[in-house]
């Protein structure tokens, strides 16, 4: 397990992490998702031990993680900008993960690259943003790190591969002892695959919940009452995350199961009520809403 414990990171003036403490299963997929600067690349390069913390501690199976070599094997990080030496080819980073990963994969990364027509022996620097994402992703499975640290991993790949490595991910969690963690901006994407899904705002850690334990206890339900009465004792009862309203038709977000909020409805005698699925990205709108950060606000 990967044990986050208030953990704080300041460049100058500049807050990037700030007291944030987190655990990260042995074997789940973890989300990681946030606000534009929540931290989310800072904290992925403090668990790859690339940053140290000024504050708090970061550990895996309760081995500290910075500047600590049997740790850092363990742990493979794909950055969102990628890293290859110049003049690289396929080949030759290979040769280099091997090195730095002793359970490195050769034969199965030559099997990747085979299988999407990759050339081992061209040059790094020719290739598209595409193909460059495909090696990065092939290279971090195949080193054999068990947690694997994905940086907007899937932005540039096809929607073809998107989903391959998605199925290559399920096997690995199936197969061995495997823990991808995965920071998107695209949260549909991350809906599809993740278990578990840590959100980050302004350097904290607004909720770590199980996806499917985040979608059962919050929903959202369109309704019209008889009269602005009912609506504001509907809106009292419920613990609301966000409400909004179009006509007689209003449309709330809020905490509690289905029933729940379906019972004090259909108490006010609706002319029309029906709860419908929320995805991700409306749970992450409304939690951010909730902390102070409204897209409406912000370009009124």
């Amino acid at each position: 397990m990967i044990s986050i414990s208030h953990v704080s990171k300041r460049f100058d003036d500049i807050l990037a992490v700030d007291d944030l403490t987190a655990n990260i299963k042995e074997g789940q997929v973890f989300g990681l998702v946030g606000t534009n600067g929540a931290g989310k690349s800072t904290l992925l390069r403090m668990l790859a031990g690339v940053l140290k913390a000024d504050t708090g501690s970061l550990t895996l199976d309760d081995m500290s993680i910075y500047n600590n070599p049997a740790a850092r094997r363990e742990i493979c990080f794909l950055s969102d900008s990628g890293y290859y030496f110049q003049n690289a080819t396929p080949a030759d980073m290979a040769d280099y993960y091997a090195i730095l990963y002793p359970a490195f994969d050769r034969a199965r990364y030559d099997g990747f690259l085979k299988r999407l027509e990759l050339d081992p022996k061209r040059k790094m620097n020719t290739f598209s943003k595409g193909m460059k994402k495909q090696v990065a992703v092939f290279l971090g499975i195949a080193s054999g790190a068990r947690c694997l640290l994905c940086d907007e991993t899937f932005d540039g790949l096809d929607p073809v591969v998107r989903q391959a490595v998605k199925g290559i991910f399920a096997a690995e969690v199936l197969d061995r002892k495997f823990t991808p963690v995965i920071a998107s901006h695209n949260l549909r994407e991350l809906e599809d695959i993740c278990d578990h899904v840590g959100l980050l705002h302004k350097g904290r850690i607004l909720l770590s919940e199980d996806l499917e334990d985040m979608k059962f206890h919050t929903h959202k339900v369109q309704c019209v009452l008889p009269n602005p009465v009912l609506e504001q004792e509907l809106l009292s009862e419920l613990r609301v995350v966000r409400t909004s309203k179009s006509g007689a038709l209003m449309t709330i977000v809020a905490r509690g199961t289905g029933d729940e909020i379906m019972e004090a409805v259909n108490r006010r005698s609706p002319v029309y009520a029906e709860l419908l699925p929320l995805s991700l990205e409306e749970i992450f709108i409304s939690e951010t809403e909730v902390a102070g950060y409204d897209i409406q606000d912000i370009f009124a």
